[in-house]
């Protein structure tokens, strides 16, 4: 009489599929200025933590430009100080997201050492990295302890550990979750001992954002100083204008101030890329 294997019923991972997608703009494979912006703005939604629409972003960037702008020509009834005023309101949420990033990426910095420490002394009790995992999730604060949670989440449907926490680091935009994420990877691997790299991994952590702040209050003053050069021009020009509504027609008016005005805004813009990256290669995390 033949035997009949039995299929095991499939597990979970069936389902690891139906996780809703993320609203991106930018489109694989594609290649170009708009698409580096794209790829730029979805990560500026996604490690925002607000969990919103990109949609909804543009549509308020456009009723800023509008408000701005319109605010503006009310007062001046000029179109070209409109123009700008518009561009200038248009920006302001893309702006207002750049600062609450930076601000849930220093909070999650902060989280990071005792987060580590409390998952090595949760191996010491002998349990899995999966749950020692979810019992941090649930017990760290947010804003790192919903990141933590999506990856339990995704565990729990059945994901691997090494895919369900492979986009941990893009999601923050911290450099630190991907060393954490690829030390647990190879100890689900290769084995060793978790509580003494996590220790390790944690001192680490905490020497590096005592660099960094002492590498902060040493640099203030210059980071002043180039904040300053790249607000000082565009600052100069906006109070003219206010001051005086043809102020900018005149001197577009004539070939020499419109050669200095195209050559003194290429300048600026190429200084000011400049000086951001600087800034943010010194303060990468």
């Amino acid at each position: 009489m033949a035997s009949s294997t039995v299929t095991p019923p499939s597990r979970a991972a069936d389902f690891s599929g139906i996780l809703r997608p993320r609203e991106e703009f930018a489109q694989p494979g594609a290649e170009g200025a708009s698409q580096r912006l794209n790829q730029w703005f979805d990560r500026l939604m996604l490690q925002s933590g607000l969990g919103i629409s990109p949609g909804i972003v543009l549509m308020l960037c456009l009723l800023g430009g509008l408000t701005v702008g319109g605010l503006v020509f009310v007062i001046q009834e000029n179109f070209l100080t409109t123009a700008l005023a518009a561009c200038v309101g248009f920006m302001l949420p893309v702006f207002m997201l750049m600062f609450i990033r930076s601000r849930r990426q220093n909070q999650m910095l902060g989280q990071l050492p005792a987060m580590l420490e409390e998952l090595a002394r949760a191996a010491t009790t002998g349990r899995s990295i999966e749950q020692c995992l979810q019992l941090i999730a649930a017990d760290t604060p947010s804003p790192l302890g919903d990141e933590l949670q999506l990856s339990v989440k995704r565990m729990q449907m059945g994901m691997p550990l090494r895919e369900a926490m492979a986009d941990l680091p893009d999601r923050t935009g911290l450099m630190t979750l991907r060393l954490f994420c690829m030390t647990l990877g190879v100890h689900q691997q290769t084995g060793g001992d978790l509580v003494w790299v996590l220790e390790q991994l944690s001192r680490t952590i905490r020497d590096r954002l005592q660099y960094l702040g002492r590498l902060r209050a040493m640099t203030a003053a210059s980071r002043a100083t180039a904040l300053l050069m790249v607000l000082l021009p565009p600052g100069v020009l906006v109070f003219f204008t206010l001051r005086d509504p043809d102020y900018f027609s005149k001197l577009i008016g004539s070939p020499w101030g419109r050669n200095a005005t195209l050559l003194a805004f290429a300048l600026t813009t190429i200084g000011t890329i400049w000086v951001l990256r600087i800034l943010k290669d010194s303060q990468r995390t």
